[in-house]
């Protein structure tokens, strides 16, 4: 074995996709894990990098699968730099892998967003990894529009979301409403182009939401945020989408796991009644993520929408509903246990492996085992990042 220019972690605690082992050492090459030994049978070579967690715990690296900024960056800002700043950003809460997230905008914002994302994933070197994108919206009902500017919300149409995805091939998840009129077609025609459809921000019926599972919409977004729960019609009861979350056994369901878009007893129900191999955790942040509290805005700069951040989350300024957060990933776990008491490793499973899964990257990236990626997040009890590694690269700790 070639024991140069190796990366080698010692002394932690590593977080298995189903238990934590103490007396492993973790040793990577060429940004993969070559191996997982005793300390004992590791033989250390001149040019190796060598970590000692410190008794810490090793994670994999954390991927957040929905999240429109942070640093005082937002994806739409449709500059590189926006790009890289948020990446980086995150990265020191330990995140290694996100999906660059969209708002509801004009055309032209999204064609240039296009082009800015490309140049980005080539000069992004010290962030978390760039996954492809995620466009949420412009196709959502307009009573769930949320904090989505209502100016720009339509209806898929061929016309338009064929010229979207022949301009882009970076695209690998969409949110939208499926009740919309043209939604379901539109969600068999991204299957097909293996990018996961996803029900959001929707005032759909149980009825609706199966007809949607059936076309491939396997992921509700942000579960409770910007969806239709139990309603009446001509003095009938209906399910929403959130009561067809969880009777859809094989319906994937994101959460914001902030503490603040949910609280206690809602994200010990997801937990209970979808479990951790369902439930991803996303920050769903926006560019507050990581910035002290004050005036904001969501969406781009020149066309975005001005927000308040205070208590934990950014507002609308009426305060009469959140405008995305302003959690980092390292904060969704530590919510997780200390909040809803979920045991760590499932907390962290729910950041890691279940993501990766529903992106189709669990091959790759997700767990730690040998073959895959050397990506890791080093923490302290308390959740607090030390080290995230991406590749085998240190992209922040020291």
């Amino acid at each position: 074995m070639n024991v140069n220019n190796r990366l080698i972690i010692k002394n932690g605690k590593v977080i298995f996709s189903d238990k934590i082992e103490d007396n492993v050492t973790i040793v990577c090459e060429n940004g993969k894990i070559i191996d997982i030994v005793k300390p004992e049978e590791v033989v250390f070579g001149n040019g190796d990098v060598v970590i000692d967690a410190q008794n810490k715990y090793i994670s994999p690296g954390f991927i957040d699968i929905h999240t429109h900024g942070g640093g005082g960056h937002d994806f739409m800002d449709g500059t590189v730099e926006a790009y890289l700043g948020a990446a980086e950003t995150h990265a020191r809460h330990g995140t290694t892998a996100l999906l660059p997230t969209t708002l509801t905008s004009t055309f032209e914002e999204l064609m240039k967003t296009f082009s800015t994302y490309k140049e980005a994933v080539k000069q992004n070197n010290k962030g978390a990894k760039f996954l492809g994108l995620h466009l949420e919206g412009p196709y959502f009902a307009y009573n769930q529009r949320g904090a989505q500017d209502p100016q720009y919300l339509r209806n898929p149409e061929p016309e338009e979301y064929n010229k979207i995805l022949a301009a882009s091939d970076d695209i690998v998840r969409w949110s939208l409403a499926p009740e919309l009129p043209g939604a379901l077609e539109f969600g068999k025609v991204l299957t097909e182009r293996n990018i996961l459809p996803a029900v959001a921000h929707s005032d759909a019926i149980y009825e609706e939401v199966v007809k949607a599972f059936n076309a491939g919409f396997s992921l509700a977004t942000h579960l409770y945020s910007g969806m239709s729960t139990i309603t009446r019609r001509n003095a009938y009861r209906y399910a929403g989408v959130v009561e067809a979350a969880y009777l859809i056994d094989g319906m994937d369901v994101e959460i914001i796991a902030d503490g603040v878009h949910l609280p206690k007893s809602l994200l010990q129900f997801v937990y209970k009644f979808k479990g951790p191999d369902r439930t991803a955790l996303c920050t769903d942040s926006m560019r507050g993520a990581g910035m002290p509290d004050g005036e904001s805005i969501l969406g781009s700069l020149d066309k975005g929408q001005k927000v308040i951040i205070e208590d934990g989350v950014a507002k609308l300024p009426d305060r009469t509903a959140f405008a995305g957060s302003v959690a980092t990933t390292d904060r969704l776990v530590r919510t997780m246990v200390n909040i809803a008491e979920v045991p760590l490793v499932e907390a962290v499973r729910m950041m890691t492996l279940t993501p990766a899964r529903m992106m189709k990257i669990d091959q790759q990236k997700g767990s730690i085992r040998k073959g895959k990626d050397a990506d890791f997040v080093i923490f302290d009890d308390n959740i607090n990042v030390s080290h995230t590694i991406l590749e085998g690269n240190v992209i922040y700790g020291n």
